[in-house]
């Protein structure tokens, strides 16, 4: 149904008359009669007759009023869902405790005044199928994985270099120590269910065992971070890798350990993407405030994959 003579319809409607509504929408009466007019050949009913005081509504035109200014309604909720500056900014996290989050929150408290719609997103590949297509505005993603560079139409910027540290449990033989170098890791068991094959973060550590001989399992289903908490509590000949800005809650008495890991010291590159013709405004306070609260990149003494997009 044409909305723009659905519009003409209640605007004669309200007005009473032909010329009225033509100039209250800046047409000419014989545009706003051509659109009625085919208004009702696409109903197959009347919806005025004219008379001497202008145009009134027959039964048909009244039982069509509500239902067109509903319409109208709709067509109007429907345009502001995608306006951009009207709509929230929506923004992609890969997990709700995560650095990433962290950043998010940053934001929200300097600028409450702007929306958001926090979305998680699985692997790189979705998160940027949903940046082209305008299904999220920008997302927080850890590296572009190697043989597969960015497209054209996305931009990105590294936005955090954050630390590993070493997660043990009270019992294990590294628990004491003020910090550990990737040396003293090797022949260590290092469990992290959560690495899924083809995703950004398995291939960082895949290229972190290959660089320092480490051991990393990926072995059993991932229940998430508080079962992976209470495994590392229970069994002292494993380890995990948490990130420094990880925010994690466990019970006193499981007595875990976070240790910094150092010699270098392995860093995880966040970085922020988004589609280069997104118009949301709230794009662009996103990334300056990014700029300007996000530490230094490309630290002395730290290790990244050398396919990790450069700042």
């Amino acid at each position: 149904m044409d909305l723009e003579a659905v519009r003409t319809f209640v605007a004669v409607a309200e007005a009473g008359q032909f010329q009225r509504a033509a100039t209250d929408l800046s047409l000419t009466q014989q545009a706003v009669s051509k659109r009625i007019g085919a208004l009702e050949r696409g109903l197959g009913v009347r919806l005025f007759t004219r008379t001497p005081r202008g145009a009134e509504l027959t039964i048909d035109g009244q039982a069509f009023l509500p239902h067109a200014r509903e319409l109208l309604r709709a067509a109007e909720r429907a345009g502001a869902s995608v306006r951009p500056g009207s709509r929230p900014l929506r923004v992609d996290v890969i997990a709700s405790r995560s650095a990433q989050s962290g950043l998010l929150r940053g934001f929200h408290r300097a600028h409450p005044e702007i929306d958001l719609d926090v979305m998680m997103l699985f692997d790189i590949e979705t998160a940027l199928t949903a940046l082209r297509s305008g299904a999220i505005d920008a997302t927080f993603r850890a590296v572009a994985a190697p043989g597969r560079p960015l497209p054209e139409d996305i931009e990105s910027c590294r936005v955090l270099d954050e630390p590993l540290q070493l997660l043990t449990g009270p019992a294990h033989a590294l628990a004491g120590a003020g910090s550990v170098t990737l040396a003293q890791l090797a022949g260590h068991r290092i469990w992290m269910p959560g690495i899924a094959p083809g995703t950004e973060w398995a291939a960082y550590y895949e290229d972190l065992v290959a660089a320092f001989g480490l051991t990393i399992e990926a072995t059993g289903p991932n229940f998430g971070s508080d079962a992976l908490l209470d495994t590392i509590c229970d069994t002292p000949a494993l380890a995990t890798f948490m990130g420094e800005h990880t925010r994690l809650i466990w019970p006193a008495g499981h007595g875990l350990r976070r240790i910094p890991v150092t010699g270098p010291t392995p860093v995880y590159p966040h970085s922020l993407l988004w589609h280069r013709d997104n118009p949301h405004p709230a794009l662009a306070t996103l990334r300056a405030h990014l700029a300007a609260t996000t530490a230094d990149r490309d630290a002395a003494g730290t290790w990244l994959p050398d396919w990790v997009i450069p700042h």
